[in-house]
């Protein structure tokens, strides 16, 4: 006779538990063949990259640093109230005695591969500008010794001189070549192509350079403290010392020409009342004039993110986040902001002068404000004529909050320039904007002939080709 419901259940239910007991004795076979099948395999424990300036970022686990911290607050006592630290060593040292470079085996690692990919398969920028700061600070510690504290202060200029046609194992390398006995000191960095048995770097190879400023603090006080000044010897060395002078004197003269202490001059004034009183003009005349036209709004292009800030993203210092992290987010959200203004994907071509106002303390919340600042039509090779590129500048205002929101803090600007394949244009419509538009201006004029001499039609081109972005 046909069983109760309940039965029936009792039994489907004992038949199942039993087929999936079966399964799990017998089916050891089908599960390798399955993931033989889909290409899944284990990764041996001695094939996983880690980069060889890691390990010099954070050096304490952040639950062994969270324990400490809290056992001090236990006591009443600080970590610098029980010991002194040493003083630094002033002695003047050699632009050799930081020089620092590794591998970045791109080409021969998958697996390491998969954290630079973006969804194109294009190697990410981004990722670059962490490593780059990372690196920086590793030199910085070769060049002060560990007894003072060191934190990214500025990157002086981020530039991309050649487009990468392939994937390859990638060199990063650099040195100390600014300092004088201040607190701060310049680090010049390189991504090159990784050369061959030795091989010096070849100058079509090389695909980044870029200059940061560290400053050295006092581990109690985080009061600046002098580094050891640098001994010149070689004509190269004299060559990148009168450089790192130059950007020095250079950041100096761009704080004095902000617009919150000096005023447009005449030519600019004439220009922004120009550009008003068209925009007034075509108001009057047809309120669709800017929709009906390749113009936007400045205000139109803005794009803002917000996140907390994680363990995993501090410095060696354990709470305070680390600056590449900061390039990383602001770059990508610009690359967002010039994607969307532009409608096409834009390409890298240079991150301008930009300084780190304040630090972020780990689990603080970060704001980030983006927009197209400035645009510019590129010149055809014969210079007679916009060609269908534009340059765009984007920049990225950053400030940070406590996770309660009582206090803000500005954490900084970025200014990123882009190249995109088609015909746009910003345009300012109050005074604020036109200010940021003029500052924007300024910084495009400003570019280095390298830079320069890339914004052409056919350098956009073979950089629209490459594999970074």
């Amino acid at each position: 006779m046909p069983g109760t419901a309940q039965e029936k259940l009792a039994r489907s239910a004992c038949q199942f538990l039993a087929s999936r007991l079966l399964y799990w004795q017998g089916s050891h076979t089908t599960t390798r063949q399955l993931l033989a099948k889909r290409h899944f395999h284990a990764t041996p424990t001695a094939s996983v990259f880690t980069a060889a300036w890691i390990p010099s970022r954070v050096k304490t686990p952040w639950v062994d640093a969270l324990a400490q911290s809290r056992d001090e607050q236990a006591r009443g006592k600080s970590a610098a109230g029980q010991q002194l630290p040493p003083k630094p060593d002033l002695t003047p040292k050699r632009m050799s005695d930081s020089y620092f470079s590794a591998i970045l085996p791109l080409a021969q690692d998958k697996w390491l591969l998969d954290s630079y990919l973006n969804a194109s398969g294009r190697i990410r920028l981004g990722t670059l500008f962490m490593d780059l700061d990372t690196l920086a600070g590793v030199i910085a510690y070769r060049h002060t010794g560990d007894s003072v504290t060191t934190v990214t202060a500025a990157a002086d200029r981020i530039t991309l001189l050649n487009p990468l046609k392939e994937i390859c194992d990638l060199e990063l390398s650099g040195q100390v070549t600014y300092a004088t006995g201040r607190s701060s000191m310049e680090i010049s960095l390189q991504v090159a192509k990784a050369p061959v048995n030795g091989e010096k770097v070849k100058s079509e190879d090389l695909l980044i350079t870029c200059a940061f400023t560290m400053v050295s603090l006092d581990p109690a006080t985080k009061k600046p403290i002098p580094v050891a000044p640098l001994v010149v010897e070689t004509e190269e060395e004299k060559r990148l010392f009168q450089k790192g002078e130059e950007n020095y004197n250079a950041k100096k003269a761009l704080r004095k020409k902000s617009f919150l202490s000096q005023t447009p001059d005449e030519s600019e004034s004439n220009l922004i009342h120009s550009m008003w009183s068209k925009q007034i003009l075509s108001k009057m005349t047809s309120t669709a004039a800017i929709e009906n036209s390749d113009a936007r709004t400045m205000s139109s292009t803005v794009l803002k993110s917000a996140m907390i800030m994680q363990p995993e993203d501090r410095n060696r210092h354990n709470f305070m986040i680390f600056g590449g992290f900061l390039l990383q987010k602001t770059f990508e959200l610009a690359f967002c902001c010039a994607a969307s203004f532009s409608h096409s994907r834009p390409t890298f071509v240079a991150l301008d002068p930009s300084t780190f106002e304040n630090s972020v303390p780990v689990g603080s919340v970060l704001y980030m404000n983006s927009l197209v600042a400035y645009t510019e039509p590129l010149l055809h090779e014969d210079g007679k004529g916009n060609s269908k590129y534009t340059k765009v500048h984007v920049r990225v205002d950053t400030r940070v909050r406590d996770v309660e929101h009582a206090t803000r803090k500005s954490t900084g600007s970025f200014h990123y320039s882009f190249i995109v394949p088609n015909k746009v244009q910003v345009m300012p419509t109050h005074y604020t904007e036109y200010m940021m538009w003029l500052d924007a201006r300024r910084r495009a004029q400003e570019l280095d002939p390298i830079i320069a001499s890339r914004f052409t039609e056919d350098a956009a081109s073979a950089r629209m080709d490459g594999v970074t972005e």
